[in-house]
């Protein structure tokens, strides 16, 4: 049998579309994400994880592993300083579930309008996008083309003098604001820090009693400022995807959100095979391999102006809220084994 040539490769094993692609060019092994530990990277040349492991001196520094592709948009669960400082080349998957994430806020709004009675024409919504990249770039498009009014900020870009949108300040999210929806990344220091950022100040600032949308990063929003909020009225509904202290998350929180998901926002089709296809291009860019291709890649692109129903026909959050209030200590479970729905198209 020839030898592989570039070496040990681990695979977090739910990871889709990915069996059988990597062996013609490296010895792969599958593992769960509790088995990826100290002794698995002990003789592994690379990894491609998801955000459940976390990739610091703990779990590499007695590894030769030179290279990390996480198939995810967000990297806190990788420790790119220590990366950086011991030569690691770290890759994610940028954009890969934007279209899946757009679809789950929209839809969450359309189902609070249902559940609420809400019949009001669309343009008498203020929305607020907080972060807009990847996925708060297609929230906007997508609600401006259903005559919703968008309000942007991203503090970052506007920052760095960026003049594509006419960003505004945090403040004014919560003083004009009807829903409002958070695309951060989650950074705990720095000029633009976003832990707790949706924290006790911000909600005391609320003037216009919104829905809370967060499907960025749990520890964005302070859980206990949140419930807060609710009992005193600031906040009039939440929808909830990422938690503080997955997978064990309040459970005050998750009576009270009317959308209350296990992290699933982005867990679309076509979503996991961008990730799974963006993964595999970076681990062939790194060691100069020929493209390896999944079978019935992703299509490109994704609608331009889906109507708001159409949203909501594509995806219904109720039926994944309903399982995991009815079983919310297996939230890794409802997670790992999750039916990818498909995007609107």
């Amino acid at each position: 049998m020839k030898k592989p040539v570039c070496g040990k490769i681990i695979v977090e094993s739910k990871i889709p579309f990915i069996n059988g692609l990597l062996e013609p060019y490296f010895d792969v092994a599958y593992l769960a994400p509790e088995q990826v530990t100290p002794k698995a990277m002990a003789d592994a040349d690379a990894l491609i994880t998801r955000t459940r492991t976390r990739c610091d001196a703990r779990l590499l520094d007695a590894s030769p592993c030179r290279f990390i592709a996480t198939a995810t948009i967000g990297t806190d669960h990788i420790d790119l300083e220590y990366c950086r400082n011991r030569g690691i080349t770290v890759a994610n998957a940028p954009g890969c579930n934007a279209p899946a994430v757009a679809q789950y806020v929209l839809s969450a709004i359309a189902y609070q309008r249902q559940l609420r009675g809400l019949s009001g024409p669309l343009s008498e919504i203020t929305l607020g996008v907080v972060g807009v990249g990847h996925v708060g770039s297609i929230v906007v498009q997508w609600a401006r083309a259903n005559g919703i009014n968008v309000l942007c900020c991203d503090p970052p870009r506007a920052g760095s003098g960026d003049k594509s949108e006419e960003f505004v300040p945090l403040s004014r999210i919560a003083a004009d604001c009807d829903v409002i929806t958070f695309h951060t990344p989650m950074t705990v220091g720095g000029l633009y820090a976003t832990y707790h950022l949706a924290g006790s100040d911000f909600f005391h600032s609320l003037k216009r009693k919104p829905l809370l949308i967060n499907s960025a990063r749990g520890p964005v929003f302070d859980t206990a400022a949140l419930l807060q909020a609710l009992d005193c009225g600031q906040v009039s509904d939440v929808v909830v995807d990422c938690w503080e202290n997955e997978p064990d998350i309040d459970l005050r929180l998750l009576d009270r959100a009317i959308v209350a998901t296990p992290h699933i926002a982005g867990y679309s089709l076509e979503g996991k095979k961008r990730a799974t296809q963006m993964a595999l291009d970076s681990v062939a860019r790194f060691f100069g391999l020929p493209r390896i291709v999944i079978a019935d890649s992703a299509p490109d692109g994704y609608p331009p102006a889906p109507l708001l129903e159409t949203i909501f026909k594509s995806y219904s959050p109720e039926r994944d809220t309903s399982a995991l209030r009815s079983a919310p200590h297996s939230f890794e479970v409802l997670r790992n084994n999750y039916a990818y729905r498909p995007e609107v198209r």
